[in-house]
């Protein structure tokens, strides 16, 4: 059996009780508590940016209110009378940088209070309020009256907030309410007993909130598309109101092709425009083309790049990925996006431009986003700066079960591909029988995909991870390939694959680093997947004074990090070796220490880079 039995023992989690992680704060971190006023000034959408835009992250007032109806009261739910404790926004009350570092309890509510100023409008403008992240559920009250609900840890929202606005100071405050891991919404890797590869649970806000000034006329939705064969830019708007639609692209701050129109067809307005001597976007040279877009009174920037990317035949048959119609092998690092003095929130930008920046200097050109959806401001970095990225799914569903989606895969490989998706005892064995969950899961993920098609990074969708909350996997795949046909479907990461998509996402943690054959393919089902390795490795090196515990949850232990380096250079070079059997790439776990998991290249912290 091509098993370590070793590995697999040392591989069981283990109950260490209620545990105090120890306080880890990065350089950013720091910089936070060292200025209480500093926020994140870089744009929240970069892809529709107006300069009449206002953040509303920094200190606000809180309260938690005990209510064992806290799922339904949510809705409706009085304001306090008084708000004891204030709040740094964007960071959950359960962090560090909050201020607070307070756990929000099933049986809670979470309140939230400022003021703001009415901010200067055009004649008939509108004022829009966005959250751009709120885990779990929450109503939201500007100057006493409700103006939305919203459910979905995931996804911003919006809303128009002018008819409620008033000459000066304004008052604003949401009502917050999540089960975490007590309910079957999406929520990752969150528990409220954390542990092994499980992390400490987050609620509220946990992305910018800000406001918008936009005149009557206004663009609502910019669609791009670019053409590698012959260079053609088409610029599509949803908008608001009857105007002028002008673009301009720039590359290196020169104007190189512009165009008007002012004929709708379909609810759309169009503009086609031809580039000269256009140049590809790669991790090598991310070449970016910036747009300026007019629709009336509305001025916006955004970017757009040239690219293509897919599952193609190499010149011998074997399915690769693409890019740009050229094979590239992807060297990838799994990124759970977690931070010690943030959890889900990075403290800067300039923090995720560094996790970018360390991945690739260690040669690594991909980051897969598991089991997370990051603020865009994470995926115009990956833009700029050339990561590729494969975006996973946020999981849901019932708690997974240790037996189906850890022990009987482990142990038994032919499982892999012996129990379907697709049956009420699938949705049983999966977690997925929750039909609301089922369908937040199926809307969150259409939204995910419409709303991050236009980031060049974005290469690949993974649907689901190790039989979290699964089902339907093959009706899903076909949803996301009609949705976004330009990139392909990593349909279940793991284990218990279906057969479909257009990427074998194997995890293999514990046999030795091969190919393995593609059952489906063995039956005649005439597919021509790409085979890659989409978890292994996991070797573990804790550095003292910079984990958050003094055990560890890993795979591998080591008497010295020389030894550690060592070992994953030659695990690395053995998968790298697989290209030419046809592995299309690899996931390494991981790209940084999270909580128990000492895996990373570096640290929890950030201060620590492991392989120098």
């Amino acid at each position: 059996m091509d098993l370590d039995i070793v590995r697999v023992i040392r591989s069981i989690p283990k109950d260490h009780g209620p545990e105090r992680l120890q306080e880890l704060v990065t350089p950013w971190g720091e910089q936070l508590i060292a200025n209480e006023e500093l926020v994140d000034e870089s744009h929240p959408r970069p892809l529709l940016a107006r300069q009449t835009w206002l953040t509303l992250d920094g200190w606000w007032e809180c309260a938690f209110v005990a209510r064992g109806d806290a799922a339904s009261a949510w809705r409706d739910a009085a304001q306090p009378t008084s708000f004891d404790q204030r709040i740094r926004v964007p960071f959950s009350p359960e962090t560090l940088l909050s201020g607070v570092k307070r756990q929000l309890g099933p049986e809670e509510l979470l309140w939230y209070h400022r003021s703001f100023n009415k901010p200067e409008l055009p004649s008939r403008g509108s004022c829009l309020l966005h959250f751009d992240g709120v885990d779990y559920a929450c109503a939201v009250y500007v100057n006493g009256s409700k103006v939305a609900e919203h459910e979905g840890a995931y996804l911003p929202f919006c809303v128009d907030i002018t008819h409620l606005l008033r000459e000066g100071e304004n008052d604003l405050a949401l009502c917050v309410y999540d089960p975490s891991d007590a309910g079957t919404q999406l929520r990752g890797k969150q528990r409220l007993n954390r542990g092994g590869m499980w992390y400490t649970a987050q609620s509220g806000i946990w992305q910018t909130a800000w406001l918008e000034v936009v005149p009557r006329t206004h663009v609502d939705e910019l669609l791009v598309q670019t053409d590698i064969e012959t260079g053609r830019l088409t610029v599509s708007v949803r908008a608001t109101g009857i105007a002028m639609l002008s673009v301009e692209v720039l590359h290196a701050g020169e104007v190189v092709a512009s165009g008007i129109q002012s004929r709708r067809v379909g609810g759309l307005m169009t503009i086609q425009l031809d580039i000269e001597d256009w140049h590809l976007w790669t991790p090598e040279d991310p070449a970016i083309y910036d747009l300026h877009v007019s629709y009336g009174e509305d001025d916006l920037t955004s970017y757009v790049a040239f690219r293509t990317c897919g599952i193609e035949a190499d010149s011998t048959g074997v399915a690769r990925f693409c890019l740009n119609h050229k094979p590239l092998f992807l060297r990838g690092l799994l990124d759970q996006g977690y931070w010690p003095d943030g959890l889900l929130t990075p403290p800067s930008s300039e923090a995720v431009a560094n996790d970018i920046q360390t991945a690739q200097d260690a040669g690594f050109n991909l980051l897969r986003k598991h089991i997370k959806v990051e603020s865009e401001r994470f995926y115009a970095l990956c833009d700029r700066m050339g990561m590729l990225v494969f975006q996973d799914m946020p999981s849901g569903g019932d708690n997974p079960s240790d037996h189906w989606s850890r022990n009987l895969p482990t142990l038994w490989r032919r499982s892999w591909h012996s129990h379907r998706d697709d049956t009420p005892k699938g949705h049983q064995r999966f977690g997925s029988t929750d039909e609301a969950y089922q369908s937040e899961w199926l809307q969150t993920c259409e939204d995910v995909v419409c709303r991050l098609a236009n980031h060049p990074c974005v290469v690949a969708w993974v649907l689901f991870n190790e039989s979290w909350g699964q089902f339907d996997s093959g009706a899903a795949t076909q949803m996301v390939w009609d949705l976004d046909p330009s990139r392909p479907v990593l349909s279940a990461s793991g284990w218990y694959d279906q057969g479909t998509g257009d990427i074998r996402g194997i995890h293999n943690y514990f046999r030795g680093m091969h190919m393995f054959a593609d059952p489906y393919e063995q039956k005649g089902s005439h597919l021509n997947r790409a085979q890659m390795i989409s978890e292994f490795g996991g070797l573990t090196w804790p550095v003292a004074g910079h984990s958050s515990l003094d055990h560890f949850y890993g795979y591998a232990e080591f008497e010295s990090m020389e030894q550690w380096r060592a070992s994953l250079n030659e695990l690395l070079a053995s998968v790298d070796a697989l290209e030419g059997e046809g592995l299309a790439g690899f996931v390494y776990t991981q790209l940084s220490d999270v909580e128990e998991e000492t895996n990373g290249l570096f640290t929890y912290d950030r201060k620590v880079n492991k392989l120098s």
